[in-house]
């Protein structure tokens, strides 16, 4: 099976561990990477740095280095050019048969999630940690499994630094990793705390595989289940930490496997990362299987007869989730430099080496959630012709290193764009990559 890939800990500098079926060593080039984007005062400068230190890593280190470029771009808000900067497939199990129309039907994540997790004590989902998109079905099960008596919310970018966090009610630069920095991870801390979910932080930053996952699985019995014996959890991770049985991590025994053990409950693991957008080529198993199943939101696959829900590693998860298509031809804009053929078969012109065409790339039709966030027009006018600039707007009432409610890099002068926000009011600000403001104002956004 192919190499999956990297998961963060809570810490930066703990970025060091394979989330794939073969655990990674770390080199000195890499190790020297991790710090030096530590050091940069905020997502922009560190993207700009890793485009300017990716060329000079050995040609063994531009892959884990092109992973964290992503991470970067998804932060910023370039959630489509995250996903072609990082093509991320996975290699189909051996002797899998795709389900098709006469056996197996779509139906809505959400409402199929929410039955089964009816009679379980814990469920866990996953995301793939450079999209965002991945992260969207989460937000919209909150309301779902609190409505059911699950209480606690255990995610894997929560850090243990913040003891204000639920009182304060919103995710600041320093209660977690960074990937807690992405606008739509920020709302989904906002919402289960608004819920009045019990949120854990449970990562660590333990360099090895094994010793991680038994680690995490411990710190969620100790800090929910030995306290609270009739506790219900949710847990949102990465990757293969849902897996209740070894095998897409070789023989380490992944997080969900060990809280079974210790638990006596059985899981029920979601996964999103086994059949995901990579880009528009229409051959991989995520396109066959979302042309037979056409998705206008987060479906799963059930079958006509049993009405059990299909999963290609049942032995691992319960379910495969399909998430809609969001890139397409309308993604590349109007005034895409080239043919959309050349950004298919070559996508890293879009963030190799350079800042340039960032800014052709629509935003994805996923933004609006289902309607709750409405488009808000921001051009480079903001900037005050200095680009490259980030857009940001947070939340009337909350604090200048609040996580964004959402937010959008410009990389190339008289560019527009838009940024997606729910009804209220907030403080739009634009800044450079030493933090420095450019412009700043508060807006008004109103309901459909």
């Amino acid at each position: 099976m192919a190499k999956r890939f990297f998961s963060l800990p809570a810490c930066l500098l703990a970025l060091l561990i394979s989330t794939g079926a073969i655990a990674q060593s770390y080199d000195q080039p890499e190790l020297d990477l991790f710090q030096a984007m530590r050091r940069q005062p905020n997502q922009l400068a560190r993207y700009q740095y890793l485009v300017r230190a990716v060329p000079h890593l050995p040609a063994s280190d531009q892959v884990v280095a092109g992973q964290f470029r992503s991470f970067s771009l998804n932060e910023l808000g370039l959630y489509n050019q995250a996903v072609l900067g990082f093509p991320l497939r996975s290699e189909p199990p051996p002797g899998l048969v795709l389900p098709d129309r006469d056996e197996w039907k779509a139906a809505s994540a959400v409402d199929v999630i929410t039955e089964l997790a009816a009679d379980r004590r814990i469920v866990m989902i996953n995301e793939a940690h450079h999209n965002a998109h991945t992260r969207e079905l989460t937000l919209a099960l909150l309301p779902r499994l609190r409505a059911l008596g699950f209480t606690y919310f255990a995610a894997e970018a929560l850090g243990g630094n913040d003891p204000g966090l639920m009182r304060r009610g919103y995710p600041v630069q320093t209660s977690g990793s960074e990937y807690l920095q992405e606008p739509v991870y920020g709302e989904i801390v906002r919402e289960a705390i608004r819920l009045g979910f019990i949120l854990v932080p449970y990562d660590n930053a333990i360099l090895d595989p094994q010793a991680r996952d038994a680690a995490q699985a411990e710190t969620l019995f100790q800090k929910v289940f030995a306290s609270d014996p009739h506790a219900r959890l949710f847990v949102h991770t990465g990757y293969a930490h849902i897996d209740k049985a070894s095998g897409r991590l070789n023989d380490i025994e992944p997080m969900a496997m060990k809280l079974a053990k210790l638990t006596g409950f059985d899981p029920l693991s979601i996964d999103q990362t086994e059949f995901l957008e990579s880009g528009p080529d229409t051959l991989d198993d995520y396109h066959v299987l979302i042309h037979r199943f056409p998705a206008q939101s987060a479906e799963v696959l059930v079958n006509r007869v049993t009405g059990k829900p299909w999963s290609a590693l049942p032995k691992l998860y319960d379910l495969d989730v399909l998430l809609p298509i969001a890139l397409d031809v309308k993604t590349f804009g109007d005034s895409v430099r080239g043919t959309f053929s050349d950004y298919v078969h070559a996508p890293t012109r879009l963030v190799a080496n350079s800042l340039i065409a960032l800014n052709n790339l629509q935003r994805p039709k996923w933004l609006p959630l289902g309607g709750q966030r409405q488009p808000f027009p921001i051009d480079t006018n903001l900037c005050r012709t200095q680009v490259p600039c980030v857009i940001s707007a947070r939340y009337i009432g909350e604090s200048d290193d609040a996580i964004a409610a959402d937010c959008y890099a410009f990389t190339e002068p008289y560019s527009s764009s838009k940024l997606y926000l729910r009804p209220g009011r907030y403080r739009l600000r634009a800044w450079n990559a030493v933090g420095k403001t450019l412009s700043e104002q508060v807006i008004q956004i109103n309901g459909p």
